[in-house]
């Protein structure tokens, strides 16, 4: 087994055939390390730019990346191609921090070579994900690459940030210093559908209670401090992204809000709800 340590910069540039914006990757850099974790070697090019000629300000500014270096790079087709001759026949698993990268490839092959899939993937495993969980990083927090190093104690001045092998180098740092085969194999993910589609899927909230997605055990109130089921005063209206509804309390005779949401993604639906106490002359849902 090989781990592929990918990492890809991209310049945000308008693409008059989808009539819209289009993360067109700049960059490609990766490492290779061996089932015992150790570099067998490494990839980096430029990827000469189909779409934007020229680089944003920002991109310059952050990447230090320039327009000649752009020039000078090859296009994307040859660029994968090339890509996945380094990658080899030799079983794999590819890494990146965070999924961002790999939404930005799908896009990239769907509007320069018109396919749907990444050919040289076979296996997966978003390691930002992995590495938070091995740190005890709550996952409502997004833990940054340069965070992790800082919380692993890894040395960031021998890496250069925002270039992608630089980047990827840190991150395959990273990844060893918090790589345990019984965690980690269970959350490799076969590229097959359900992984393209789980990508491509946009999670929303959901706006009407009849959807079957609906766990209505939530619809309600009881009051904390004496246990009294609440009586609802004002009825459940929709409003930015959450269903909210005023309950009373018969015996505590304290007014609250109840704001309930429920997000569908993919596979699953996560719902919050909020409580708070309406203090006197405060009664819109």
């Amino acid at each position: 087994m090989h781990y592929i340590i990918l990492d890809l910069e991209w310049n945000n540039t308008y693409a008059r055939r989808i009539k819209g914006f289009l993360n067109e990757i700049i960059e490609i850099g990766a490492v290779m390390l061996d089932e015992n974790l150790k570099e067998i070697d490494e990839f980096s090019c430029f990827v000469n730019a189909q779409v934007g000629k020229k680089l944003k300000s920002n991109i310059k500014r952050l990447t230090n990346i320039t327009n000649d270096d752009i020039k000078s790079g090859i296009v994307f087709t040859k660029a994968m191609s090339k890509f996945r001759d380094w990658i080899g026949s030799e079983e794999n698993v590819v890494l990146t921090w965070g999924d961002s990268d790999v939404r930005v490839l799908i896009e990239n092959f769907r509007y320069l070579n018109g396919i749907e899939t990444i050919p040289f993937l076979t296996n997966y495993v978003n390691v930002q994900s992995y590495v938070q969980r091995i740190l005890g990083v709550p996952m409502a927090q997004q833990l940054g690459l340069s965070r992790a190093a800082e919380m692993l104690e890894i040395n960031e001045d021998c890496f250069s940030h925002h270039r992608a092998l630089d980047d990827s180098k840190l991150t395959a740092e990273c990844f060893k210093k918090t790589f345990n085969k019984d965690t980690f194999d269970p959350i490799i993910i076969p590229c097959n559908s359900n992984f393209y589609g789980k990508l491509a899927f946009k999670p929303y909230a959901i706006s009407s209670l009849n959807n079957p997605a609906v766990d209505k055990s939530l619809l309600s109130y009881t009051c904390e401090k004496c246990g009294s089921k609440g009586r609802i005063v004002k009825n459940w209206r929709y409003s930015n992204q959450f269903f909210r509804a005023i309950y009373r309390c018969p015996v505590c005779k304290t007014n609250v809000r109840v704001c309930v949401r429920y997000k569908k993604y993919y596979d699953h639906v996560e719902t919050k709800k909020n409580i708070s106490i309406i203090e006197p002359n405060q009664e819109t849902v």
